[in-house]
């Protein structure tokens, strides 16, 4: 039996879990400071698993607020010496032309951007590719994956600690708030529910 792959499974699109942490909560004002995604893709038993990370930390663009109580929450200093932050461009390019690459790989048509309510890290996405000047992003403009939605239907749980309790995937409060540890928790949370639905969902290859 073939495995399925991954234009199969979700209509030509190819999953990109994307966290990303901010100074505030206004895309166009509002820094941005840290982006993480996550590749997955099935493996030999079909099962969906985790095959690749990247993360940057990126340095605040010129003139960007930067709120002092986000910053509190996140547990993030914009200007520390050790965070060696990029460019939103630098960031932007990078993390693009893998996901270019992933998206050819897997003869899928385009990204999808797949996050835990994930309107908020598409919007700081889109308004960092205008201030950069890029043209065009390999992300669909505005469907996503919302696993806060798929584990309210799941699991009856929609914040993401909550969630991964009930989904009994392990989760570490203190390291919440980190882009790549939240955006590697998310992509589990999504592999476990597309695999346990896995037996309920008819494919047409």
């Amino acid at each position: 039996m073939t495995p399925i792959s991954l234009r199969q499974r979700f209509r030509g699109f190819l999953p990109v879990v994307i966290d990303v942490e901010t100074a505030g909560f206004n895309p166009a004002t509002d820094a941005l400071l840290e982006l993480a995604a996550v590749f997955v893709d099935f493996d030999e038993s079909g099962q969906l698993i985790i095959t690749d990370t990247v993360h940057y930390h990126i340095a605040p663009f010129a003139g960007a607020n930067l709120d002092p109580v986000s910053l509190a929450f996140i547990g993030l200093d914009p200007h520390h010496p050790f965070r060696m932050a990029v460019s939103e461009e630098e960031a932007l390019l990078e993390l693009f032309e893998k996901t270019k690459e992933k998206t050819k790989a897997t003869h899928c048509s385009k990204a999808i951007l797949v996050g835990h309510n994930p309107a908020f890290d598409l919007s700081f996405l889109q308004a960092s590719v205008l201030r950069v000047g890029i043209k065009k992003m390999p992300f669909h403009q505005f469907s996503t994956f919302d696993t806060a939605t798929l584990s309210g239907l799941m699991y009856g749980q929609t914040v993401l600690a909550k969630a991964m309790e009930a989904a009994t995937i392990p989760f570490d409060p203190a390291q919440a708030h980190s882009a790549l540890y939240d955006a590697v928790q998310t992509a589990k949370l999504f592999c476990q529910i597309v695999n346990k639905l896995a037996d309920h969902v008819e494919i047409k290859k």
